[in-house]
């Protein structure tokens, strides 16, 4: 198939709908995105997000269970990735690619790695026979050509010095960016580097990053990355795919995927409590204006809430040996749950004596003064004794959200909630939607200890 490329931000990439299943895991759940030609597209995520596993499709390692992956090279040629064979990738589609850790030869020298990345081109001038080492016919030509392409890129790399040095005698940094520059060798249209600055000190960093600008800019090559340095991604890239539990939950430019709630949710791993907090750090006004409103639960969104496939309890598993199916809990996925709080704002119905100029600061005081009368607990205070609530904090499982929501229910102090009977227990957790977790994190059997240390009288000493 042949069809026109018209200038530099085109997609040269096109994944759609990819899943790769192993056995009854799946690794990647109907991801689809683009990657433009001549930026730079970073792909990031928790451990685990199955970043590397949508590499390795992309590269032929993996043949993907379902979807679509479609390069399209500068002359209109476009390839289905997914059909080619592994060797043909990198032949005829001009894909390369890097690894996590470091694939050279060490005992090659530098320039002998640079040499044998080009291995296709130096064995058809041989014609595939002894010419080679003979030297006779074109390979005396094509392997001059091959060495000034060596000499090229340990320029481009600074290498140059190291060029008769064995590889493997190379710092860490230096050999980053060594097979960075074998795999332009290459000559490829798009290059895949899986995480290039792990491991790297600023320094080296700060050089890897002028490489791959250096590439982009004066080869018009396309970079597609998987980093964990937000440094490096934030710096240099023009588009930013977000992945947690194999689906996508963000895409676009680095200050919206950086701001995004559901990025801060799921990358930074916060505690189930703190997803609303997300919100009020980021800023999301509207958001915090309809939480005000308590929406009730049952007319919530399902757990089947994401960005582009389904439930995650259904997508995210696997089944032993004796076909018991192993499920992620769906509450697992943090930006699932920022998508649900935002869901249910959406949904809750609006409040006709609301001013439209209500502040969310305000809006929290006006639900604080409601909701003490709203949760029926058995010992509750309208202030804590002596003025000075104490550190619920301390209670493992007590994060600052529950905190302040108990606070706003009158519980201030470790003996109340040691004191707290079934059905204050059955109130509380309803209400902080927990299901059995102050009975899993002991909270009463915490207070009851708390509240013991504390009452305990200062020991004398002696009086000065």
């Amino acid at each position: 198939m042949n069809t026109s490329v018209s200038g530099m931000n085109e997609p040269i990439l096109k994944v759609e709908h990819l899943s790769m299943k192993f056995g009854g895991l799946v690794a990647i759940g109907d991801l689809s995105f683009e990657a433009r030609r001549g930026e730079i597209t970073a792909l990031i995520g928790p451990n685990g997000a199955g970043k590397t596993t949508v590499f390795n499709c992309i590269t032929g390692f993996y043949k993907p269970t379902e979807g679509m992956i479609t390069l399209t090279s500068k002359d209109g040629t476009q390839y289905l990735l997914e059909r080619l064979p592994g060797h043909d990738i990198n032949k005829r589609a001009k894909v390369a690619r890097t690894f996590q850790n470091i694939r050279l030869f060490s005992g090659m020298t530098v320039l002998e790695n640079l040499l044998v990345a080009q291995h296709n081109k130096l064995m058809k001038a041989s014609g595939f026979t002894i010419m080679g080492l003979l030297g006779i016919g074109g390979y005396k030509a094509a392997a001059n050509e091959s060495i000034e392409l060596a000499k090229f890129w340990l320029d481009k790399a600074d290498l140059t010095s190291r060029a008769d040095d064995p590889a493997g005698s190379l710092p860490y940094g230096d050999q980053r960016r060594l097979e960075i520059a074998r795999a332009m060798c290459t000559m490829p249209e798009l290059l895949c580097l899986d995480e290039p600055a792990a491991g790297l000190n600023p320094r080296e960093s700060l050089a890897l990053n002028t490489l791959l600008n250096d590439i982009k800019d004066t080869t018009g090559t396309s970079i597609l990355l998987i980093e964990h340095d937000m440094s490096v991604v934030m710096q240099i890239s023009d588009h930013v795919v977000v992945l947690e539990y194999g689906r996508k939950i963000s895409d676009g430019d680095p200050s919206f995927v950086k701001s995004d709630p559901r990025v801060i949710a799921a990358y930074l791993g916060v505690e189930d409590e703190e997803v609303e907090d997300v919100l009020v750090q980021v800023g999301d006004e509207e958001v915090i204006e309809q939480l005000d409103g308590e929406p009730d639960p049952a007319h919530g969104p399902g757990a089947s809430s994401s960005f582009m496939a389904g439930p995650i309890s259904d997508t995210i598993g696997h089944s032993d040996p004796d076909g018991e199916v192993m499920r992620v809990s769906p509450g697992a996925s943090k930006a699932a749950q920022v998508d649900a709080l935002s869901k249910r704002a959406a949904s809750a119905p609006a409040k006709a004596s609301k001013p439209a100029s209500k502040s969310a600061g305000s809006a929290r005081s006006t639900k604080a003064s409601k909701s003490t009368t709203g949760l029926s607990i058995s010992n509750k205070l309208s202030t804590p004794r002596g003025g000075k609530p104490d550190d619920l904090l301390l209670i493992k499982g007590i994060g600052p959200i529950n905190k302040r929501k108990l606070n706003e229910h009158g519980i201030y102090h470790f003996d109340q909630i040691a004191a707290w009977k079934h059905a204050d227990i059955a109130a509380v957790e309803a209400y902080l939607e927990f299901d059995g977790r102050i009975a899993r994190e002991d909270w009463i059997g915490q207070a009851k200890q708390l509240a013991a240390k504390s009452a305990k009288p200062a020991k004398r000493g002696s009086t000065k």
